[in-house]
């Protein structure tokens, strides 16, 4: 046993994929279940908080806030349906991930699309754009008009990264199949998860007024968002990350090592559907979220790979600039200090 762990810990990272594969095949009766408990959930309290709003504006936007926490789940989940994983049938893992696209602002088919392209792209200094968040080298700063540097550094201030930026996302930019705008089949995405929207948003102003859409709609959105874009930003965005130049850049390598294992409270990891466990999902994506814990347990020497607390991962926020010498994420005052 002794002989079979430390060989295992030893491994590169492409030689944990034929590992991992023996968790990839999901359970129909548990994704099933895993999706009643977090939309039952969700709807309850959407109706609640719209009768709540009659009464008290202050007990509606509390629930709203607690049930952002159920739609960030929802999102977990339609996230394992873009992967294949949640169930093993894909057209019935597409058409939930669809439905649940409304219900997020998130046109699947184009989610699906460029977060295929943050996979087989993460850690590539080559390939950056699409489906991540934008971090440029310290030498592509220092090479910025002062323009250009203030811009990105407007772009990387928290306030616009986990709030302006999450509500211009999933508010404004989901609306057009941004990345892919000369294909018709994600104007198509777009535009019917559009319709559908709209059609959801009538239906809640006409039962539950405007103040259904300022108190209950929009506060239960925007929560999720920025805890949505939190998490996706410390699961690559570290000290410790892995980037390299297209040359040196390997796949499995940048998965392993390029994604963090964010080790959340249990009820945390329950409303983010164990996302956290980012490196493992990286290195082998068609992993059903309620099966990366079995991984864990399985292999313990992938435990401390990548991995932060909630406490130490406050810190990402202060890391902007990838530094190819150090090959550390750094911050804009470390930067200075850089010779260029």
């Amino acid at each position: 046993m002794h002989d079979d762990t430390q060989e295992q810990t030893n491994m590169a990272p492409r030689d944990w994929v034929q590992i991992l594969a023996k968790y990839r095949e999901p359970s129909t009766l548990r994704s099933s279940f895993e999706l009643a408990i977090s939309l039952i959930p969700f709807v309850i309290l959407w109706v609640l908080a719209c009768w709540v709003a009659q009464y008290s504006y202050l007990g509606a936007f509390l629930l709203s806030a607690l049930n952002g926490l159920f739609l960030l789940r929802l999102f977990c989940i339609q996230h394992d349906c873009g992967h294949g994983s949640f169930f093993g049938n894909r057209n019935v893992s597409d058409w939930i991930g669809r439905a649940l696209g409304v219900v997020t602002l998130t046109p699947y088919d184009v989610w699906r699309r460029t977060h295929s392209i943050h996979h087989s792209h993460a850690g590539d200094l080559d390939h950056r754009g699409i489906g991540d968040v934008m971090t440029l080298t310290v030498e592509e700063y220092h090479q910025r008009t002062t323009f250009g540097r203030l811009l990105y550094r407007a772009y990387r201030h928290p306030l616009v990264m986990f709030g302006l930026g999450p509500t211009y996302l999933f508010i404004l930019q989901n609306r057009v199949p941004t990345g892919l705008m000369n294909q018709s089949k994600y104007w198509v995405s777009a535009m019917g998860t559009n319709a559908a929207i709209l059609a959801i948003l009538g239906i809640i102003v006409w039962f539950g007024g405007f103040q259904a859409l300022f108190l209950v709609f929009l506060p239960t959105t925007l929560i999720a968002a920025s805890i949505g874009v939190w998490l996706f930003y410390v699961q690559h965005q570290f000290e410790t990350t892995h980037w390299n130049p297209k040359e040196d850049w390997q796949l499995h390598e940048a998965a392993l090592h390029g994604s963090s294992h964010y080790d959340l409270p249990p009820i945390l990891r329950w409303f983010t559907a164990n996302i956290g466990i980012h490196h493992v999902h990286h290195l082998y994506s068609r992993i059903p979220f309620y099966r990366l814990t079995e991984v864990l347990r399985d292999h313990n020497e992938l435990v401390d790979i990548g991995r932060m607390t909630m406490l130490q991962s406050f810190k990402c926020a202060s890391l902007d600039l990838w530094d190819e010498k150090t090959r550390r994420l750094v911050s804009f005052a470390t930067a200075r200090r850089v010779p260029r």
